[in-house]
């Protein structure tokens, strides 16, 4: 991370900030502040809890929060993927802020999180589970699949989709690694929270319903593979379940062309394996729903339900098969819209909120509950003027909110940074430098499946849209840096293998299609690492892929093996 670097001024001020507050005893906090609680899974579709989507499974829990508390229509991610996204929520600053580009790089570990402060104002802390939000975690085939994603070759990366039934109808934990971390949460409200004169905040992160790894694929293997027990399957609804439309792969636009074929789902699919994959999907939410209804429950028992704001939303959603893709990684609704759900004092019950919010909202909005002053540099806004009906003007320095979200992704699956503004009844998807690659814009209103970009046929649309995002953030600019440091740190890391290198990168996730012809990738990365990035220039021209020209395309253009693939296939 480059010294005085945004985020490195925006940790500053929260620990001058929090420095105020631990020179002097831990202030008790106000008995009557709230206590709170967030649960924060992984990989929820935010579209299953509210009509339609609702209707493909039985999730009692999230229910409960409805009727009793308010759900966000149109929240979402800041980055479709775990680390960036959770790096977003914890630090309430954009991803082009906390530049955490990939599933390696997150902020630094003494960054000053909501929850650093509000134990310094006097909460009880406490957290279990998956957090996910610093430096350093993930295979390193992860990160060097985000490194090479400008290098002139394609590689499948991940196993096939599949799906796997386990244990019997009566078999409810399936997921034993959260199960156990939700008994934490659980005994830790019934046996100290319980006890405690001051609030608590409790942090409980689950890592369904992300789907689980796939040993099949190999020893670098991904996580492609859907599994639950029937005891969960006969929550879902098969007949409510839908068939995504498909695109022709000669039809899909080139990003979304390349991410279908690194995760390995541009093969065959029956509609009995789609079908079978969504269910299996929609059952995991299903056992994701009984582990934060242990938590309410456990909060009713011990009669700390009325004093506890509960807050459900987790880090990204799943396609699930939606645009011929698994996982995330894209804007697309089933990967960006999270499920946001909050209950407790003060908040109104059975109220649906439309405005567009994103978990860097979480940040100030945790402040704001524990009535710490909420500082001026982050990139959310409190949520409670929407769940307390307030005019912002009275309760933030900064204003009303504005009308849009910003999401952006710089990793693996995908070939080009990638930069989403929604707002209103439009979602404006540009990429790179916004000239090199042909936008989309979906409305959502008309089109909620988002199946026909409207970019060409609304071009003042296009243009005012591409105005607001280039005044939040210089996007071409993070696209070269992200480009920039993916080619330093793979350097780095070649250099580090030493002899070992051929060999290692050879058994990465990609090593089924790596392995039929070593040294044509091998000598794909030297070029790429040799003669610099190419700005795709060559294909800006044309906006269809059906017309590119094979012959006019660079020889060192990340692009030519795609274009070439796709040529063939018409």
């Amino acid at each position: 991370m480059r010294d005085g670097g945004p985020l490195e001024r925006a940790a500053l001020a929260l620990l001058l900030m929090a420095a105020g507050a631990g020179a002097r005893p831990r202030p008790a906090a106000p008995r009557d502040q709230s206590n709170v609680v967030l649960v924060a899974c992984d990989s929820l579709d935010g579209r299953l809890t509210f009509f339609p989507g609702n209707q493909t499974v039985n999730l009692p829990s999230i229910n409960f929060m409805k009727r009793h508390g308010t759900v966000f229509l149109n929240a979402y991610t800041n980055s479709p993927i775990c680390c960036p996204s959770r790096a977003a929520m914890w630090s309430g600053l954009f991803t082009h802020l906390t530049e955490s580009w990939n599933n390696f790089k997150g902020l630094d570990p003494d960054y000053v999180t909501w929850m650093d402060l509000m134990e310094k104002h006097g909460y009880h802390a406490q957290k279990f589970g998956k957090l996910d939000f610093t430096s350093g975690h993930h295979s390193v085939s992860n990160r060097v699949e985000a490194w090479t994603r400008d290098v002139n070759f394609l590689l499948r990366q991940e196993g096939r989709p599949m799906v796997k039934l386990t244990g019997h109808r009566k078999q409810f934990r399936v997921m034993e690694t959260d199960w156990r971390n939700t008994d934490k949460a659980v005994n830790w409200i019934k046996e100290e929270a319980v006890n405690f004169t001051r609030p608590f905040i409790l942090y409980l992160g689950l890592n369904l319903p992300h789907p689980y790894p796939s040993p099949y694929a190999g020893e670098n293997f991904g996580s492609s593979t859907f599994l639950t027990s029937p005891y969960w399957l006969e929550k879902v609804n098969y007949e409510a379940i839908k068939i995504p439309k498909w695109s022709a792969l000669s039809e899909m636009h080139r990003v979304d062309y390349y991410s279908s074929y690194t995760k390995n789902c541009t093969g065959e699919f029956s509609k009995e394996e789609v079908r079978n994959i969504r269910a299996f999907y929609y059952a995991m939410c299903a056992e994701t729903d009984a582990m934060l209804g242990e938590i309410i429950s456990a909060l009713r028992d011990t009669g700390l339900l009325g004093k506890t704001v509960i807050i459900f939303t987790a880090d990204h959603g799943e396609l699930a098969m939606e645009h011929r893709q698994f996982y995330k990684m894209s804007m697309y609704e089933g990967s960006s819209h999270v499920p946001l759900l909050v209950m407790g004092p003060g908040i109104r019950e059975q109220q649906q909120i439309p405005n567009v919010v994103s978990l860097v909202d979480i940040y100030p909005t945790m402040l704001d509950i524990a009535r710490i002053p909420v500082p001026q540099n982050l990139s959310g806004y409190s949520l409670i003027p929407l769940l307390r009906e307030k005019a912002e003007s009275e309760t933030s320095p900064r204003g009303p909110r504005p009308s849009w979200v910003l999401s952006e992704f710089h990793g693996c699956n995908v070939n080009s940074s990638v930069y989403m503004l929604r707002t209103g009844k439009w979602k404006y998807i540009t990429y790179s430098d916004g000239s090199s690659v042909p936008p989309q814009l979906f409305d959502l209103t008309a089109d909620p499946d988002e199946l026909t970009n409207v970019a060409i046929k609304f071009p003042v649309t296009v243009h005012s849209l591409d105005k607001i995002l280039r005044s939040i953030v210089n996007y071409p600019k993070v696209s070269s840096s992200v480009q920039e440091y993916n080619k330093q740190q793979f350097i780095s890391w070649k250099q580090s293998l030493g002899h070992n290198y051929s060999s290692v990168i050879a058994n990465l996730r990609w090593h089924q299609d790596w392995l039929k012809d070593q040294k044509k990738y091998e000598n794909a990365i030297d070029k790429w690492l040799g003669k610099g990035n190419c700005d795709h220039s060559c294909l800006a021209e044309c906006s269809e892929i059906s017309c590119f020209s094979v012959s006019n395309v660079h020889s060192s253009c990340p692009w030519d093996m795609f274009t070439v693939k796709i040529w063939k296939l018409q």
